[in-house]
């Protein structure tokens, strides 16, 4: 099918693209990589008046340091994240998410930003910044906020983005010392969306005892889960087996997710546990305080 027609502009600059986006309102949408609103577009399901390319602004490709945290501009390729050593050094998660994220090629084309404005439950970055505590950078005409990540994403394809703003920045916070993380995931095929997911994250103290955890999933909601009770149990206790048993029960009893024709309800919930265990165990690994 062919997409309806739109008038397409180019804007050089964040400003002008801005500007346009206030003028269009609920009229425009965004391009990034595509991946997402291209087939949206061509099968109908989205239909903008205006499509506004983003690609041609480069202040919004980027990835630094700031302020204790890993900036990633909204107009990053999904593979320049996936191949960078500052992101395996400052944010292993996202290092260890990425490759997870479709097959290459789309990755070659995919911007963070773009993933993120799509908000799809099943896919990998949303719950990344969620489980790390992530945050958000709007910006409209005259302004910009900083939108937590468990805040950003309200419902299924929806976030807390105002028609006139635009996502220009993801930002991971680099985890403190001893600190360890993993995703993992399961789909029928490496590159399809996951029918469950789960990025894990904690921190252990000197003693090995987890002083933070964190679990966000991926599959089970209309938005990333985090799965704070599950948390809650962990804190205080040493990563043993039994702990983290305790924890997958937590992220199973804790889920409602539907059905489809991939997977039942049920299988969901069990998935996630299973998940859960696993990556609290690998992330624990990591620090050099596994499981006993």
């Amino acid at each position: 099918m062919k997409p309806p027609p739109f008038e397409y502009h180019a804007p050089p600059s964040l400003e002008e693209a801005l500007t346009l986006l206030r003028e269009h309102g609920d009229e425009a949408k965004a391009l990034a990589g595509g991946q997402s609103l291209v087939p949206l577009l061509n099968f109908r399901l989205a239909r903008p008046r205006h499509l506004i390319d983003l690609n041609r602004i480069p202040s919004l490709d980027y990835i630094r340091e700031d302020d204790g945290a890993l900036a990633v501009g909204a107009m990053t390729r999904q593979r320049a994240v996936e191949r960078s050593p500052l992101v395996r050094e400052r944010c292993p998660l996202l290092a260890e998410a990425m490759p997870l994220v479709g097959h290459f090629q789309i990755r070659n084309r995919g911007t963070v930003g773009g993933s993120l404005a799509h908000a799809d439950p099943a896919a990998e970055l949303p719950a990344v910044v969620t489980a790390l505590r992530g945050a958000l950078v709007a910006r409209r005409p005259g302004g910009q906020r900083v939108i937590p990540a468990e805040r950003f994403f309200v419902a299924y394809l929806t976030t807390a983005l105002e028609p006139d703003e635009l996502l220009v920045e993801a930002r991971f916070p680099a985890p403190p010392p001893r600190s360890g993380s993993a995703f993992l995931e399961v789909s029928r095929r490496h590159g399809d969306f996951a029918l469950v997911g789960v990025a894990a994250v904690v921190t252990l103290d000197e003693g090995g005892v987890l002083t933070h955890a964190a679990l966000a999933l991926t599959g089970v909601g209309p938005t990333p889960v985090l799965a704070e009770e599950a948390a809650r149990v962990l804190v205080g206790d040493r990563p043993t087996p039994q702990a983290f048993e305790a924890a997958a029960r937590k992220v199973s009893e804790g889920l409602r997710p539907d059905a489809d024709l991939h997977a039942s309800a049920e299988y969901r919930r069990h998935v996630a546990g299973v998940l859960a265990r696993r990556a609290l165990a690998r992330a624990v690994e990591q620090v050099g305080g596994g499981a006993r």
